[in-house]
């Protein structure tokens, strides 16, 4: 193996360790999420990005960023929370064509009630994480991010 497939494979590594990592931590957040309040972790992500912004509200492409989802699964995400009385769509004053998500107040008291759980398994999930050798050097990268 030369130097660049060397390369490679170190890269290849740091995906999986990554990888792995986040699927700890996102099946640790849908159970805990899942459990207390009835959401999937990206049912939060979408409500929590809605209460991040000023007046509660994202355009769809904005959201389906925001949740690293096509934009046909954001529709389909969208429907299922407007469904639930948790979010709203509003044309936009600007461009008529323009349509904007926007939390209901069912949605922000949900996420309210969702987020102490949520940060919690979050926690919890990254303390177990660092126990794990292979995982500890991505934790501890993890949070000198935060302190930044």
């Amino acid at each position: 193996m030369g130097i660049k497939d060397d390369a490679v494979e170190v890269r290849a590594q740091g995906w999986r360790t990554l990888a792995a990592l986040h699927g700890t931590i996102e099946t640790a957040l849908e159970k805990a999420l899942q459990s207390a309040a009835g959401l999937s972790v990206v049912e939060y992500t979408v409500l929590d990005a809605l209460s991040r912004q000023d007046g509660w509200h994202m355009r769809m492409q904005q959201l389906a960023r925001a949740t690293a989802l096509s934009s046909s699964a954001t529709t389909r995400l969208v429907n299922r929370l407007e469904d639930r009385a948790l979010l709203t769509r509003i044309l936009c004053a600007d461009d008529r064509r323009g349509i904007y998500t926007e939390l209901t107040d069912a949605g922000q008291k949900l996420l309210l009630a969702a987020r102490p759980v949520h940060d919690e398994a979050l926690e919890k999930a990254l303390e177990e994480a660092e126990a794990v050798p292979e995982l500890e050097p991505l934790v501890r990268a993890l949070g000198a991010l935060q302190a930044v």
